[in-house]
This record gives C-alpha cells, sequence and structure tokens, in this order.
C-alpha cells in the first residue's frame, strides 16, 4: 500500500499547526512559570518546550518517510521516524523524572506560595485551547493515520485532561477556606507537580519501547499481532493448507507481513494464490493504511533430497568434463 503526496503535504500541514501551537504555549506558560513561581506550570513549559524542538525535525521528516523503498533503502525511511520518538520519549521521562527529584526537595524544604487563582485560570485557557489543537488533529488524521500526528494528537489531549484537572486543583485554597488547609498551600503546587509527573510518566516510557522492539525489527505488541491474524487466517484458510505462520515486523508507520502456507496438496494454482493475497490486502487495507503483504508457500528443506540433487547436478558436470 502507498500513500500519495497530499497525504503527505496534510500530515506536514496538521504538524505546523501542532508545531507553532506548541511554540505559543511555550512562551505563554514560561512567562507564567516565572510570574508565579508555579513548579507545575513549569512542568508544562519543559514538557511543550521538548515538543516544540522534537517537532522541528518531524516536520522535515515527513516527505522522507513517503519516498518509495529501493535496493539501498529496503524498508525506506520509516525508521528515521522511529528513532525520533524514541529520542523524544528518552528526553521527555528524563524530564519528567528531574521534575519530580525537584520538586520532592522543594517539598523537604518548607514548600512554596504561589499565585493559585491565576494559574487556575491560566490552565482554563489552556485547557480549551488544547481540546481545539485536539480535534483539529483528530480531524485532519482521520484518513491519515498517521503514527506522528496520533502521538501529538494524544500529547494535546493528555495536556487538556492536565490543565482541567489543574484548573480543579489551584482552586482548592479558595473552595476549602478552613485554616486547617491553610497549612498545606505552600505543599499545594509540589503535590500537584508529583501527582502530574506520575500521571504523564508511562507515556513516554510506552514510546520508547514500542520505538526500540521497531528499531530492532522485534515483532509488534501481541494485540497488533492478533489483530491481522484475525484478518489473514479466515481467507488464507480457505486454500486448505495444513500450516500457517507468520513474520511480522514494524518499521516506523509501516507494517510489513509476510505469512507462510504450507500446502495439503503438492500444487496451488498461480490464479488462486494471486486471489488470495489479493483478498488479504483488501482486508488488511480497512484496518492499516501503510503495510505491505504477501503470501508465499513454505517450502520444506529437506536434506536428503539436497544431497541427491547436488550429487546428481555436479556428478553429471564432472562425467560431461571427463568425457
Amino acid at each position: 500500500m502507498r500513500i500519495g503526496k497530499k497525504t503527505s503535504k496534510k500530515e506536514k500541514k496538521a504538524m505546523t499547526v501542532s508545531l507553532y501551537g506548541n511554540l505559543f504555549f511555550v512562551i505563554l506558560e514560561l512567562i507564567m512559570a516565572v510570574a508565579t513561581g508555579s513548579q507545575a506550570v513549569l512542568l508544562d513549559a519543559v514538557y511543550d518546550g521538548i515538543e516544540f524542538f522534537m517537532l522541528l525535525p518531524s516536520v522535515f521528516l515527513i516527505p522522507l518517510l513517503y519516498k518509495p523503498s529501493n535496493e539501498k533503502y529496503p524498508f525506506g525511511h520509516m525508521q528515521m521516524e522511529t528513532f525520533f520518538l524514541v529520542i523524544k520519549g528518552i528526553t521527555m521521562t528524563a524530564v519528567t523524572v528531574g521534575l519530580i527529584s525537584n520538586s520532592i526537595h522543594i517539598l523537604l524544604h518548607g514548600g512554596r506560595t504561589v499565585e493559585f487563582e491565576t494559574v487556575a485560570w491560566f490552565e482554563l485557557s489552556a485547557c480549551i485551547l488544547g481540546i481545539a489543537v485536539t480535534l483539529y488533529l483528530k480531524q485532519k488524521n482521520k484518513n491519515m493515520n498517521s503514527p506522528i500526528v496520533t502521538v501529538e494528537m494524544e500529547g494535546w489531549k493528555i495536556d487538556s485532561i492536565i490543565s482541567l484537572g489543574m484548573t480543579a486543583a489551584f482552586l482548592l485554597p479558595y473552595l476549602v477556606p478552613f485554616a486547617w488547609f491553610s497549612k498545606l498551600t505552600p505543599y499545594l503546587d509540589s503535590i500537584f507537580t508529583i501527582i502530574l509527573s506520575m500521571i504523564m510518566l508511562p507515556v513516554p516510557i510506552k514510546t520508547v519501547i514500542t520505538g526500540i522492539r521497531d528499531l530492532l525489527l522485534i515483532s509488534p505488541e501481541e494485540e497488533t499481532v492478533q489483530e491481522i491474524k484475525d484478518i489473514v487466517e479466515p481467507i488464507i484458510r480457505e486454500s486448505n493448507c495444513s500450516e500457517l505462520s507468520y513474520e511480522i515486523v514494524r518499521t516506523g508507520r509501516k507494517l510489513w507481513i509476510s505469512a507462510y502456507i504450507t500446502l495439503e496438496k503438492d500444487e496451488l494454482s498461480l490464479r488462486r494464490f494471486k486471489w488470495l493475497q489479493n483478498r488479504c490486502i483488501v482486508a488488511l487495507a480497512e484496518k492499516y493504511s501503510d503495510f505491505y503483504f504477501e503470501l508465499l508457500p513454505e517450502i520444506e528443506f529437506n536434506l536428503d533430497e539436497v544431497k541427491e540433487l547436488a550429487s546428481t547436478t555436479y556428478g553429471g558436470e564432472e562425467k560431461h568434463e571427463s568425457n
């Protein structure tokens, strides 16, 4: 399955919107973090800053991803996308762990009072803008199914949810106006930062694990493999094959699927073989936008037959030369 230039342009446009959105948020959040002294806002600013600097190469990388494979690059340039996602995941994981450590340090040294109401209204505005960008990316990605856009969309979605949670959290001192609660106020910002970091942390870790699996050409997660089998097997079983095995790898956004069948009979018409393969491709295309599928006969290796063939072939050549 190949994806055309129009998709590449749409993807680049979607990523450009996300890029400028990140830059806008980074500037606002840094100003707000300095003005209020909030570690939670600083966490958002650092996250969005990393997003921005990792998006820059991604936008220029997109046209390269659509170049066809060749002898020099048999899997195309898809691995470059995975490489950038892994770097991004590692960076975000490291920053999150660093902010957790810093917040614990602040907690142990008496906490820090911030302007909670100002931060609350800022986070509510950030939530609304985040939802708008998420919906835009979702609409653009409906027909593209782009991994980079999907990751960005999930990032904006998480940011929106977190901003909404932070809005409610930073309004607590005004919603709970009791003397006993006011003693906890200096610690709230650091506590929120730690909680938010722990919520965010699984996302980049999962990105890194999935990316490393793809870079090492390990088969995708079990859910994806099983999904492919559920699509392909009912079709291939119509050939009355005795055994069926798979080789499935993922490079970036592209799946490479090889299905090997052992036939009960010695022969299967080439026309029927091609018909089965085309049916599998059509069925897979309903679920996946970019993949390569091949259906191959499993030719069993028989050492005795190979030796007999070798002795017959080379023995005949030696006899011919002696004559």
